[in-house]
């Protein structure tokens, strides 16, 4: 994709629009605002990225509504959208390797750390550190890209780097939403035996199209099964003692959702089942990459629903009352 512009071209060469239109954060209880801001210039070490899709995530909402994720975010008013694609329309001084036009995904949790330690992606424009760039395949789309910088790194990190997904292992996965659904074929991909669990008829049906070796409506019916790692992308409590009695003993429990602030697991049963509990957040830059070679192939195809830049409320209130299969991804072209 090519911007007209020279690839030498840096922040003072290009001409941008004063400001923009941003769906912002101004703190816990208050409905996101519209607000018009500037329009960044990148300075040393940064690129400027016309964004061109921004995935929406849960945890939009529980920075809108927990009073704990306050503490996670270090300015007022903040851009929200932590999921973020786009092409370089920008570069700050010192950027080398880089030109005008490329195609980037951010990756989330580097220096930028975008709706949290900097304005996130839900504008038109996004300012990131260089080095937290991850390139987009040819023929990847946008929303796909976007997505892929955390539900897919999230999810790829939890079963591939944590759980260890390989041939013949036997895994378990509880909660087929927007990260479990990904995570569930990113298992099936990598050769595991592959079981899920969504309490959603929805989920359940769409569990069916991955490849699983079962799909059944509740994380109980899981018990028995002595599967080698489980995935608990739920995270409510009983979903993780389910968890718990469903591994073989000496298996592993990844803990990935957080749809409860407690589990109260049985110690008994921890101690008997000789269980390795083990907590997964986020991810790297290397796990963007896998994902996006994984979504380029098709070979992982995840459901996406579009919206636009103006639906962006709309979409946290879906995301609020629960219930969204796939993801939700908004396009800003």
């Amino acid at each position: 994709m090519s911007t007209g512009l020279s690839a030498a071209a840096t922040a003072e060469d290009v001409v941008l629009p004063a400001t923009m239109q941003a769906w912002q954060w101004t703190g816990t209880g208050r409905p996101l605002t519209l607000n018009d801001v500037p329009v960044p210039r990148p300075g040393p070490g940064e690129v400027l990225l016309r964004v061109r899709a921004a995935g929406m995530c849960h945890s939009d909402v529980g920075e809108l509504d927990e009073p704990s994720w306050a503490e996670n975010i270090h300015q007022n008013p903040i851009t929200l959208g932590h999921e973020i694609a786009g092409d370089v329309v920008a570069l700050g001084e010192s950027v080398t390797g880089i030109e005008l036009g490329q195609r980037f995904g951010v990756f989330p949790m580097g220096d930028t750390v975008p709706g949290y330690g900097r304005d996130g992606g839900y504008a038109a424009y996004h300012l990131v550190s260089a080095s937290d760039l991850v390139a987009v395949p040819d023929g990847l789309g946008y929303d796909l890209a976007a997505l892929g910088t955390d539900a897919g790194m999230t999810s790829h990190h939890a079963v591939v780097e944590v759980a260890g997904a390989v041939p013949g292992q036997r895994i378990g996965i509880i909660g087929l939403g927007g990260l479990g659904q990904v995570g569930a074929r990113i298992a099936v991909l990598h050769g595991a035996e592959v079981h899920a669990a969504d309490t959603n008829p929805a989920a359940v049906e769409l569990g069916r199209s991955l490849g699983l070796a079962s799909v059944v409506s509740s994380a109980e019916e899981l018990i028995g099964l002595e599967l080698d790692a489980v995935v608990d992308f739920a995270g409510f409590g009983s979903t993780t003692q389910a968890g718990l009695m469903a591994i073989r003993k000496g298996g592993t429990v990844v803990m990935v959702g957080m749809g409860a602030h407690t589990t109260p697991l049985v110690t008994a049963d921890v101690v008997h089942q000789k269980a390795r509990i083990v907590g997964s957040s986020g991810g790297t830059a290397a796990d963007i990459a896998a994902v996006y070679t994984l979504l380029a192939s098709g070979d992982l195809a995840p459901v996406v629903t579009h919206l636009r830049f103006d639906q962006v409320p709309e979409g946290i209130e879906r995301l609020r009352a629960g219930g969204v299969t796939g993801r939700l991804v908004v396009l800003n072209d």
